[in-house]
């Protein structure tokens, strides 16, 4: 392609861009720009309790099948190695090497399946305590809403519904 044949197709592009109008999103409705269908469209990001409980449930299973079972064989590797070295085999060394790098991987494992299990919990609690917040407070609007749906009459006017203010008796 010659250069004069790509500087016309770049101003034939620039020609049908300026004629027309090209959206990159769609109107929600809603008058607010956005994606068009908006976050209903594709569904609420939601997780429910049970979920999370299963979750949580199994990282505080498997930390706690790994301190009793992925444990076991730090003391009697320890103990194998000081004797190897002790007896002069290089052997020895590499064994403690071993299960020093065994003993620092397992803690880090341990370590990651109490912190998701912290987290989710803790995330449940926050959550949730979120979530009620919220509906309290929507159901205090809601009140608060209903006591100015029972107006009677022009604003700044008595409600006729009380009735008139008696006067005092002039017997007493």
């Amino acid at each position: 392609m010659a250069w004069d044949e790509w500087e016309q197709l770049k101003a034939q592009a620039a020609e049908r861009q300026s004629t027309q109008m090209q959206l990159n999103q769609l109107d929600p409705g809603d008058g607010s720009p956005g994606i068009a269908g908006g976050p209903t469209h594709y569904g609420r990001l939601e997780v429910p309790n049970a979920s999370l409980t299963k979750i949580s449930k199994s990282a505080h299973t498997l930390y706690n099948a790994l301190w009793d079972k992925a444990r076991v064989a730090v003391p009697t590797s320890d103990s194998a190695a000081g004797d190897l070295s002790k007896q002069g085999f290089a052997l020895g060394a590499g064994l403690q090497h071993v299960s020093n790098r065994w003993e620092e991987q397992l803690k880090s494992l341990m370590d990651a399946c109490a912190q998701i299990t912290n987290h989710l919990q803790v995330s449940k609690k926050i959550h949730g305590a979120g979530e009620n917040y919220i509906v309290r407070q929507m159901s205090s609007i809601a009140t608060l809403d209903a006591g100015f749906d029972e107006r009677v009459g022009q604003p700044g006017e008595k409600n006729p519904i009380y009735g008139e203010k008696s006067e005092k008796k002039k017997d007493e």
